[in-house]
């Protein structure tokens, strides 16, 4: 028998207004997950109201609990407050413990401070797309609930700093997926022009660059992504940023053994080598020693961590620029890139004078001379 329109609209209606018993576990799981916390707990009635009223869904008390329970069950974190209460038996009218359950709230397994952490570090970060971290800061702020997401609203994602690589998520993928399986990869490396647009490096006859390494492990140095690989023809490690490359693809071919490589024979150490390269140049590290103002300790820390001695004056003796140290002067002793250390010791020329190796020392000398030259001429 055919139906009318009236009786197709409503069987419509009554289609669309359907919920499966299946759907109720899933749905108060999200209530739990939206609408509470420790400071906004949930009554069973609470449930029962925005069942009704946002999903479209009727289940009585019982059900609730029911289904709260075979969460718990399932590992879900959720909290609750206990009542004992003396109720008559219904067959001997006798009075025992009943227990009532009530103030249910989510334990979210990322507090508010961790996500708000995360937030700040995607709202202030350089190496992700202005996009990207917004969509990254949504789907955080979507693991919390409904009063976390409040809290945030006045706070801007910052774009004065413009990534022109739109890849980065796919190159990081593509990247991670080549050192998992043990592969070379090529790409091709950008660098900006005078017209601020970026442009493919080129060799000295023109022709664009490309680059066939063994990638081996990614990092992440002030706000950019660094991939740490190594070239064939050389035994050393090299960094490139990877927002910087383009067409990043696997080579079927396998990367170089390891203990080949210098500073990779038993694996690679990311924490010593990041204090080595603090700004990523790929030169072979060396020993330095170094005149420090007390008071620029704090400035060693925060760029070398704490690999560096701290020496006294009968080691630093042996060294041509030694002199005798003031109460405010230390000597310090590190490991660390040539070419890094000629920048970072200009940066806090006031504070620190580098002694050893001398031919540095020379460098950072003439380099002084040049600037003196410059602003003083």
């Amino acid at each position: 028998m055919a139906l009318n329109h009236t009786e197709k609209s409503a069987s419509k209606d009554k289609a669309s207004n359907y919920q499966p018993k299946k759907l109720l576990i899933m749905n108060i799981l999200d209530i739990l997950r939206k609408y509470t916390d420790a400071d906004h707990r949930i009554s069973q009635k609470d449930i029962i109201d925005i069942l009704k009223n946002k999903y479209n869904m009727v289940a009585d008390r019982k059900a609730i609990r029911r289904n709260i329970m075979n969460l718990m069950d399932l590992g879900y974190n959720i909290e609750y407050k206990e009542t004992v209460r003396m109720v008559p038996n219904k067959v001997t009218g006798e009075l025992e413990e009943s227990y009532i359950w009530s103030d249910y709230y989510y334990v979210s397994d990322f507090s508010d401070s961790e996500l708000r952490l995360l937030i700040d570090s995607l709202i202030f970060s350089k190496h992700i797309p202005y996009s990207q971290r917004k969509e990254l800061i949504e789907k955080l702020e979507g693991l919390s609930n409904i009063y976390f997401k409040s809290r945030i609203k006045h706070i801007s994602v910052s774009t004065d700093y413009k990534i022109d690589n739109k890849e980065l998520f796919y190159i990081i993928d593509v990247l991670d997926e080549a050192i998992s399986k043990h592969k070379k990869v090529s790409f091709y490396y950008y660098e900006y022009g005078t017209d601020k647009k970026l442009h493919y490096r080129k060799r000295p006859d023109g022709s664009v660059r490309e680059y066939i390494i063994n990638p081996y492990q990614m990092a992440a140095k002030e706000g950019k992504y660094y991939l740490i690989c190594n070239y064939d023809k050389y035994d050393n490690l090299s960094n490139y940023r990877v927002d910087k490359m383009t067409q990043v693809q696997i080579v079927d071919r396998p990367v170089k053994n390891r203990t080949e490589v210098k500073g990779m024979e038993h694996g690679l150490n990311l924490p010593k080598h990041m204090a080595e390269h603090i700004y990523m140049f790929a030169d072979e590290p060396v020993t330095i020693v170094m005149r420090v103002r007390k008071t620029a300790i704090s400035d060693v820390v925060d760029w070398f961590g704490r690999n560096f001695d701290v020496v006294d004056e009968n080691i630093a003796r042996q060294y041509e620029g030694f002199r005798e140290t003031e109460d405010d002067v230390t000597y310090v002793r590190l490991v660390c890139s040539r070419q890094a250390m000629a920048h970072w010791a200009m940066q806090y020329g006031t504070s620190v004078e580098v002694i050893y190796p001398t031919e540095l020392r020379a460098q950072i000398g003439e380099a002084v001379k040049e600037m003196n030259n410059k602003y003083n001429n």
